[in-house]
């Protein structure tokens, strides 16, 4: 088995690709750390690093296994976390950042449930548009981000947090409130009410009208909102129709004053992340939420968005 310190000095002389700095980082010898990697490169029987006069460079095995020991040590870490809640109290402060609606519903009820399992840690929601949410990990403004997209970034992990389904909503005098469902090209000509651009809502919906051959420069935008219960209430009172978070329809959908349409041949749904920042300092209250967020306990609120 490997051991953690060999992957841990691997990791620090991959990026110094010097020995000497990668030793006065773990505060051990030069010799030390010349003996971790020489260790591990004869259990994996590979070279790590070409030792030449010009200094350190990695070989394509060291490339290989520089991302996969990053994410040995940080589980390590995470683990270890989690244990150590188990034996002590957890205390500190969380802050997590959320820029998705369908975010906001969930997350206050999970963040209630942590902080019952967890009285010592004080849980903070941001609210944040999807741009603020890297810089604000990145600055350390917050420990964790919900996000309605897929980030790729060598700086960010990100993990699913759950499933959230878009409904077509019209007001219910509105013709299609009769039908069963429609065809996409049906919406050309309709008024609709849409998100601003950087919301995840509006990027699914534009993407699958695509493949109908529908663009955005197709559409009748009546008017665009940044507040999707503001949108269905104005769907409700007759303004036009509208792709909401199924979360944010439940309300005027029990009061009869909305109807949710379906589209043939559009599948509306999205895919939410919960983001936090790679190889941070090790942080307890981040870890152990990072944990619970799928903990069976709570998996009836993750289905919330889907069960719709």
């Amino acid at each position: 088995m490997i051991e953690l310190s060999r992957l841990e000095t691997f990791i620090y002389a991959a990026d110094e690709l010097s020995f000497s700095e990668a030793a006065r980082h773990l505060h051990i010898t030069q010799p030390t750390v010349s003996h971790h990697i020489k260790a591990l490169e004869k259990e994996l029987n590979v070279q790590l690093f070409d030792r030449t006069g010009a200094g350190l460079r990695l070989t394509e095995a060291g490339r290989l296994l520089l991302p996969w020991a990053r994410k040995v040590l940080r589980d390590s870490i995470e683990l270890k976390g989690m244990m150590n809640a188990l034996q002590d109290g957890v205390v500190g402060d969380l802050r997590i950042a959320c820029s998705t609606t369908a975010g906001k519903y969930i997350l206050p009820q999970l963040a209630a449930r942590f902080s019952q399992r967890y009285p010592g840690i004080q849980v903070s929601i941001l609210r944040c548009t999807p741009e603020h949410i890297v810089p604000r990990l990145l600055d350390g403004e917050a420990n964790l981000g919900v996000v309605s997209y897929e980030m790729y970034s060598e700086e960010m992990e990100l993990q699913e947090f759950f499933e959230d389904a878009i409904t077509m909503v019209v007001a219910s005098n509105h013709p299609w409130a009769l039908r069963s469902s429609i065809q996409p090209s049906e919406v050309i000509g309709e008024p609709i009410l849409m998100r601003e651009e950087t919301a995840g809502t509006r990027r699914v919906v534009l993407s699958e009208l695509a493949k109908h051959d529908i663009s955005l420069e197709d559409l009748n935008i009546f008017m665009q909102l940044g507040n999707a219960e503001a949108i269905v209430r104005t769907v409700a009172a007759g303004y036009g129709i509208s792709f909401v978070s199924s979360l944010a329809t439940e309300c005027l959908l029990e009061s009869g004053k909305v109807v949710g349409v379906h589209v043939e041949g559009l599948e509306l749904s999205r895919k939410i992340y919960m983001a936090r920042k790679r190889l941070a300092p090790p942080h307890r209250p981040q870890e152990a939420f990072w944990g619970f967020v799928h903990d069976p306990a709570n998996l009836d609120l993750l289905r919330l968005a889907d069960a719709r």
